[in-house]
């Protein structure tokens, strides 16, 4: 895999944390939604931007993606030259490390690109930009995922985004750890983390999820993931769910980007 003559590498250098499994909850969604995708392109790329201080999510990546497309190959991306030389011993059939940023600087256009945990140092101004240069890199019918989870992976919320743009907002969580779904919001993506105020969309969704949480109690009698599952069946007669049963089991929810999407 040639590196065509790119510039500079596009982006500053992150924090780097990283944990081992930190990524589970977005590479299972990736996996069940986007599998299909992968499988159909052949040789198919992905690209996990801004690994970290240590290449464990990259590594996980394959795996979890091989799974459901043999013949798929990942490609991480560090803006920093000493994670890249750090990462290269683990460097495998089908993974390698590249020194690059948001220009995405490998010859073939991938199918995928998860951008975790990244653009969580930058401005909500920049994030548009950023978005629309990482999907002018997307093969055709690729997928862009970008969000944010905490340090061990209890708690995650992504964007999936197209060529077009924005398509949908997913909500994960470890059910056991929840004590009501407005906790999500500390690991809300920076394009609507500052978005959680009275007026806003994400803010009103994320109030009757609390009360339909509040509504489900006599199901925690069953369970976490019953009450969960209930809470959103609820919550989806007013919102545009676009997940089922199958995906509510896991502490999952996922909504169209526009219900959400910041005003202005």
């Amino acid at each position: 895999m040639t590196a065509r003559a790119f510039a500079r590498p596009v982006g500053t250098v992150t924090r780097g944390t990283t944990n081992p499994n930190r990524l589970r909850r977005m590479d299972r969604w990736i996996a069940h939604t986007h599998g299909a995708a992968l499988r159909r392109a052949g040789e198919p790329v992905a690209v996990d931007l801004g690994y970290g201080a240590a290449p464990w999510t990259a590594v996980e990546l394959l795996g979890r993606l091989r799974a459901v497309a043999a013949g798929v190959r990942v490609v991480g991306l560090e803006i920093e030259p000493a994670r890249v030389a750090a990462a290269l011993p683990y460097e495998r059939e089908g993974l390698v490390f590249r020194h690059g940023g948001f220009e995405i600087p490998i010859a073939q256009r991938p199918v995928l690109v998860r951008a975790a945990n990244v653009l969580r140092q930058y401005e909500e101004g920049e994030v548009a930009e950023v978005w629309e240069r990482l999907c002018a890199r997307l093969a055709p019918g690729g997928l862009l995922v970008e969000g944010t989870c905490d340090e061990i992976g209890r708690r995650h919320v992504w964007v999936a985004l197209g060529a077009e743009g924005p398509r949908t907002v997913t909500f994960a969580t470890r059910l056991g750890s929840l004590e009501r779904p407005s906790d999500l919001a500390e690991r809300l993506p920076k394009a609507l983390i500052h978005r959680n105020v009275p007026g806003e969309a994400v803010y009103a969704f994320l109030r009757d999820f609390d009360r339909a949480w509040a509504a489900a109690a006599p199901y925690a009698s069953y369970g976490a993931r019953q009450r969960w599952m209930r809470a959103v069946r609820d919550l989806s007669g007013d919102w545009p769910v676009t997940d089922g049963p199958g995906r509510w089991r896991q502490g999952e929810v996922t909504v169209r980007w526009g219900a959400l999407a910041p005003r202005g």
